[in-house]
């Protein structure tokens, strides 16, 4: 092959296109020395040189000397053969040229990790064992000058920094090319900064010098010092949390990562630290309250990771506006206090794009533009070969068979360019990762020594797919989102250490942590989106052949392209040229404006035009109006005039649903419904289907509703899923989900439906896939659940039923069960699924249960040793436990009742010492009457509950058409187990009228139903099913014949009047048969003579018709009875008051005695006990 940067070749039927190929490769590389890869290349002396020979990479030179070993060479000598072939001799390996630069001069653009100062070389030739030896650096700073492709260029020392921070790079002596350039700017003064340059040119550094810049001019102790860091993707952030905690620790600075999509009601957890990682999406929720809070305004750095990412079409929208409100942050701040002078520096760091001028005047700081510095692909660190195979695809062959065809492909191209270094290959799919991964083990062959083996069967050991297993004893594996974190961890561990030759992968991983590869492959260009294929983007392809070839790891690589013939040349054209960088803010403005609405930055559409002035969409729609569909003949103020009416567009989308008001004016203010819709982040689409609910939703159609989120938009149905989500949804011979959906699983939605039901009812997922797609369910229905609570909540005519659901969904996501579970224990810590069915199948099924057994025998059923027995009875015990009592007051009418309901915290002592839920935790009171109307609704949050251990409110209830029962619920927030449901009859008076039988009023509630004051009364929800059935049956006992009479006694009980106790008859109207009156009145009074008690009187008569004989008639004398006991607040049974005669001394030695008017005329006097 000849020294030409770009050439071609033919690899079996494909049309290869090689790219800027090194000359150092060039010279000496040829497809035939590629026979068989990972077979250790001899020299000539018969040292093997994968492991004899110190190859320094960018530092230029090397030792014979001394032996290393690389991390991505391997270990041991590793062959693979495509066939079965007879043994044949070595071949001298071709990678390994020499370096095109001079010994002792690294080569442009070198990492920092690598380089080495000049001074050192007479000490690496002169090492003696017993000696240690220290470099000391220079008192001057000397720069290091080397020979580059635009000249002599220089190479600035760590030593330039102050002492104290140069532990942060003691990783290495110079800075390379890139952060060498940028010193300057980034070190020594305050200005926004932006750099553009290529995967793994260390722009990692460049933020670590701008977090030194902001120590440097801040006096200690750095207590009010904040920095930001923002990367798009959580793997980032760990990343950078586990790296800068380890550099800024020992300087006193702490790191905080706040990542994950999970509810954010508290701003001041970043209150103690000094560096906060966190990502777009999170940071957008804690900023959407910065007014609110003062320690947003202490950020005085905000670093941007992956800026390019602001054109992504569902993750770019957020990054821009947080980055367009940080710099309202600090508009802010600056003109609230000019005369301090402290303002906020932005540092973005990006992938290769051609338009990094505009993104510079993006963050520009008003006055001036930010500084950018930008590089190509010249500069990189590690030089790159790249190559574009075109294989034939039929016009009848579809985009699946394709991609099924390049797995038969792999082995060949793993052979010839891997040059015995780890590949890395990138699939579109997770099934197709995995048959990839299939294919190779099967189609070739990893000869491997013992140790190696050994090695790789200490990973395989702890590898819970069996599949994975299998393949990774062959030297081939696969790694996506579906496979567990456990066994990804050790895939990457296995890759990283060079002991897993293979890894095929999806493409979210370019993104994520950081595998060195030499080779990578991009196997087919197209990719699966909402059901449908699409080509990879520039950036797509840029970052994923960017894993090629890490400059701490690597000094050459290779990126390999596998696309259909038709579509070679445009990535072609694609590696050569760039793809310019646009804002996607105009399809997600609706949500965006609404936050800003709410933080009220926005009051009007001018406001409005003005915050899109300070967006990248602003800059980019005056460069390029067309893509945003605007004319292209329009000039500045044209295109204004465009955005305005987009903005007026989406207000009135947004009012047509009541997230905001508007007037003539068009002045807007948010609403209730809006400032919901910005707090928990919720979709404008997912907020229309929340608005169409009519009030009489149940809880299956909740989960319906929430299942059909936008949020979930994302979560595909795939082939491989459909059979065991059929199976959680319908199987005769196993556990089903709790509403089974009809038909089979066709859409995402039912898919989303059945993972909801599947964890709720603590059924096991065995598939990893779904397992991780569940994890996400929860944490976004956590927060859809809780808007959709609270959203319905403060609608004014949202029916009882719905609302009560929606706080029993929003608790059920939080608790991660159903309310009438009996799986109650997992909420219990330390204790899961299994311990948790374990406790099931020995009937403890409800915290009560739990609470009354012994520990040990706790500890017998869960087959744990002592004290966890304790510990997980103490858990329960500190668990809130409520009272509610419920009374009706004596002030009847025909419109409304007063019912007075206490809610009573019985554990208040032992909470007081220790509490098992946390502090936020609190119950809603939630009634309702007949009509499913909604009564009333307040939220009791513990600590008010603790303090006072009671709460008591009066309410009216209005009277209804259908039933005077009203239900009272009392909703925990989080726990399962704690909740109390009760039934409570309502009575109402009406106007008497005459010769027709009267609705129930005052006078003719049956006998028995006229409440008491201890009317209701449940504790800790357990005797709620007790108290109905009481209820019901005392219904069941009244005569329909008899009324109340007219009497106004507090306690019908004790009174002395008989038809208090017994009631009068209906009066009825005459009938044509009817009999005399006189009969009538006989009969009545043998009835009345059958109920009433026998009074002494009468049991002395009935005693001496029976028994003529002689009576000692002082055993039928008067008697008073002792006094009443007090009844107990929380009696088990209720008092029944016994018919007494008491004396006004009696009555006057008896707590809470009223007494009462003589109603009657025989001049009795009543006395009523209350008891409460």
């Amino acid at each position: 092959m000849q020294d030409t940067s770009s050439c071609g070749l033919k690899l079996g039927s494909a049309t290869v296109v090689l790219f800027r190929l090194p000359s150092c490769l060039s010279s000496s590389f040829s497809p035939s020395s590629h026979n068989s890869l990972f077979k250790s290349p001899v020299l000539s002396n018969g040292c093997n040189l994968s492991t004899n020979t110190n190859f320094k990479g960018s530092s230029g030179y090397s030792s014979s000397s001394e032996k290393t070993s690389t991390p991505q060479t391997f270990l041991s000598p590793v062959s693979m053969a495509t066939m079965p072939c007879a043994p044949q001799p070595r071949q001298a390996a071709v990678g390994h040229a020499a370096p095109p630069f001079p010994c002792l001069t690294p080569p442009l653009g070198s990492s920092a990790a690598s380089v080495r100062p000049l001074q050192q070389a007479p000490h690496a030739e002169m090492r003696d064992k017993s000696t240690k030896r220290a470099f000391v650096p220079p008192m001057t700073p000397q720069p290091l000058y080397i020979e580059g492709s635009s000249g002599s260029e220089v190479l600035r020392p760590v030593s330039e920094i102050p002492v104290r921070f140069r532990s942060i790079f003691s990783e290495f002596p110079f800075f390379n090319y890139l952060q060498s350039k940028a010193l300057d700017d980034v070190l020594y003064t305050d200005k926004n900064f932006v750099a553009c340059a290529p995967t793994g040119s260390g722009k990692t550094v460049l933020f670590e010098l701008a977090i030194i810049r902001l120590l440097m001019e801040t006096q200690e102790p750095w207590r009010k010092v904040k920095a930001v860091y923002m990367a798009p993707i959580k793997a980032l952030c760990s990343q950078c949390y586990d790296n800068w905690s380890k550099k800024f620790g020992p300087l006193g600075l702490t790191c905080k990562e706040l990542t994950g999509d999970t509810e954010v009601d508290d701003l001041f957890e970043i209150h103690d630290s000094h560096i906060i990682v966190t990502t777009p999406e999170k940071w957008d929720s804690m900023t959407r309250k910065w007014k609110d809070n003062c320690l947003l305004q202490l950020v005085r750095l905000f670093l941007i990771d992956e800026v390019h990412v602001v054109k992504d079409a569902t993750r770019g929208a957020t990054l821009e506006v947080v980055v367009s409100r940080m710099k309202a942050v600090n508009s802010y701040r600056t003109s609230q206090i000019p005369e301090a002078g402290v303002t906020m520096r932005f540092v973005a760091v990006s992938a290769t794009i051609p338009n990094i001028s505009d993104i510079a005047d993006w963050l520009s700081n008003g006055s001036e533009p930010a500084m950018y510095l930008s590089m190509d692909e010249s500069h990189r660190p590690v030089k790159l070969w790249k190559v574009v195979l075109g294989f034939p695809c039929s016009g009848t062959q579809t985009e699946f068979k394709f991609d099924l065809s390049l797995n038969y492909k792999m082995a060949n191209i793993i052979q010839t360019y891997a040059d015995q270094k780890p590949t890395l290959v990138f699939c579109s799919t997770r099934k197709g990762a995995q048959q990839s991964a299939a294919v190779l083990a099967k189609d070739a062959r990893f000869i491997m020594n013992f140790e190696h083996k050994r090695r790789l069967m200490k990973y395989t050991n702890s590898v819970l797919d069996s599949k994975l297993r299998d393949l990774m004893m062959l030297g081939v594996g696969y790694h996506h989102a579906g496979v567990d974190v456990s066994d990804r961890k050790l895939v990457e561990e296995a890759f990283t250490l060079g002991d897993l030759p293979v890894l095929f992968t999806t493409r979210t991983l370019a993104m994520g942590v950081n595998l060195p590869a030499h080779l990578v492959v991009i196997k087919s260009t197209t990719q699966y989106v909402a059901g449908s294929c699409e080509e990879y983007s520039e950036a797509d392809i840029l970052q994923m052949i960017g894993r090629a070839g890490r400059p701490q790891f690597d000094t050459s690589a290779t990126a390999v392209i596998m696309t259909k013939v038709q579509t070679r040349e445009k990535y072609m054209k694609l590696m050569n040229g760039m793809e310019i960088i646009e804002s996607s803010l105009h399809s997600h403005l609706m949500e965006h404006l609404n936050a800003e609405i709410v933080l009220q930055t926005i009051s009007d559409v001018n406001m409005a035009l003005d915050w899109i002035r300070s967006t990248f969409l602003y800059i980019r729609a005056i460069k390029n109006p067309s893509h945003y569909g605007f004319s292209a003949n329009l000039d500045r103020y044209g295109i204004e005039a465009k955005l305005q009416e987009l903005c007026l567009k989406n207000l009135n989308s947004l009012s047509s649903i009541d997230l905001i008001s508007m007037d003539e004016d068009i002045n807007v203010k948010a609403t209730e419904a809006g400032r919901l819709m910005a707090r928990y982040c919720v979709a404008f689409e997912t907020m229309q289907l929340f608005s169409k609910i009519t009030g009489t939703e149940t809880l299956p159609d909740l989960v319906d509703l929430v299942s059909k989120s936008k949020e979930f938009r994302d979560i595909q149905l795939r082939v491989n899923e459909k059979r065991p989500l059929n199976t959680l949804n319908r199987d005769r011979n196993r556990t089903t989900i709790r509403f089974p959906l009809e038909g089979k699983i066709k859409t995402s939605e039912m898919k989303v439906n059945c993972l909801i039901q599947a964890q709720l009812s603590s059924i096991s997922i065995q598939d990893f896939g779904l397992t991780q797609e569940t994890a996400k369910i929860f944490r976004i229905g956590m927060r859809i659940s809780k808007c959709l609570s609270e959203f319905l909540s403060q609608q004014p005519k949202t029916g009882f039923c719905a609302v009560l659901n929606s706080l029993i969904l929003a608790k059920c996501f939080r608790a991660k069960l159903w309310e009438n579970s009996p799986y109650v224990s997992k909420q219990i810590e330390k204790i899961g699924l299994t311990l948790s069915t374990a406790m099931v199948n020995a009937g403890l099924t409800s915290l009560s249960k739990i609470e009354q057994t012994n520990p040990r025998e706790l500890e017998l059923i869960l087959n744990r040793h002592p004290p966890f027995g304790n510990q997980i009875r103490e858990s329960v015990v500190h668990l809130p436990k409520y009272d509610i009592n419920l009374e009706q007051l004596p002030r009847y009418s025909s419109a409304t009742a007063e019912i007075v309901v206490k809610v009573t915290l019985l554990n208040q002592a032992q909470l007081l010492s220790r509490r098992t839920a946390p502090d936020h935790h609190y119950v809603s009171l939630i009634i309702g009457n007949s009509e499913n109307g909604l009564v009333f609704l307040q939220k009791l949050t513990d600590s008010l509950l603790l303090k006072s251990g009671c709460w008591t409110k009066k309410i009216d209830v209005p009277k209804t058409s259908k039933g005077n029962d009203i239900s009272i619920n009392l909703i925990s927030s989080e726990y399962v187990g704690l909740d109390i449901q009760l039934k409570f009859p309502v009575y109402y008076s009406a106007a008497k009228t005459f010769g027709t039988e009267a609705p129930q009023n005052i006078t003719d509630i049956p006998i028995g139903q006229r409440p008491p004051r201890f009317a209701l009364k449940s504790q800790s929800g357990q005797c709620a099913t007790t108290q109905r059935e009481n209820a019901s049956s005392a219904k069941e006992q009244n005569s329909a014949t008899k009324r109340q009479c007219y009497h106004f006694c507090k306690n019908k009980s004790l009174c002395a009047h008989d038809c208090c106790k017994v009631g009068v008859a209906f009066g009825q109207k005459r009938s044509a048969n009817h009999e005399s009156s006189f009969s009538s009145y006989l009969e009545d009074l043998r009835s009345r003579s059958d109920i009433l008690a026998h009074t002494p009187v009468k049991r002395l008569k009935i005693k001496m018709s029976e028994e003529p004989l002689s009576v000692n008639m002082q055993k039928f004398a008067y008697r008073p009875k002792e006094m009443l006991p007090i009844a107990s607040r929380h009696a088990e049974n209720r008092c029944k008051p016994a018919d007494a005669d008491l004396t006004a001394e009696d009555c006057s030695q008896l707590p809470n005695v009223d007494y009462l008017d003589d109603l009657d005329r025989g001049g009795n006097q009543a006395v009523a006990i209350r008891l409460f």
